[in-house]
């Protein structure tokens, strides 16, 4: 992958940290199970993202990255947090 690629995926690492911490601070203090469990495997897949890049592999660190922000913006639709002019 090319520079470019690598950069995109630790931009990707960046922007992801900022939306959890985003959602986090607007969460009750005890969300329903099943969106806390959703968070925690989006929390999971970018720490993944990260490993993996750290040891070179961009492939997966790029897969893994996606699957967090999706997992994280389903979340984030389901409470009617979405907000496309807010995006990054």
């Amino acid at each position: 992958m090319s520079e470019d690629g690598v950069q995109r995926i630790k931009n990707d690492i960046v922007m992801f940290k900022k939306n959890l911490e985003k959602l986090l601070s607007t969460l009750s203090s005890e969300p329903r199970a099943e969106l806390k469990r959703i968070v925690e495997l989006a929390t999971r897949y970018y720490e993944d993202a990260r490993f993996y890049l750290e040891r070179g592999d961009v492939l997966t660190a790029f897969g893994c990255i996606n699957y967090a922000h999706g997992l994280l913006d389903a979340v984030r639709i389901e409470l009617g947090l979405w907000d496309v002019e807010d995006e990054e």
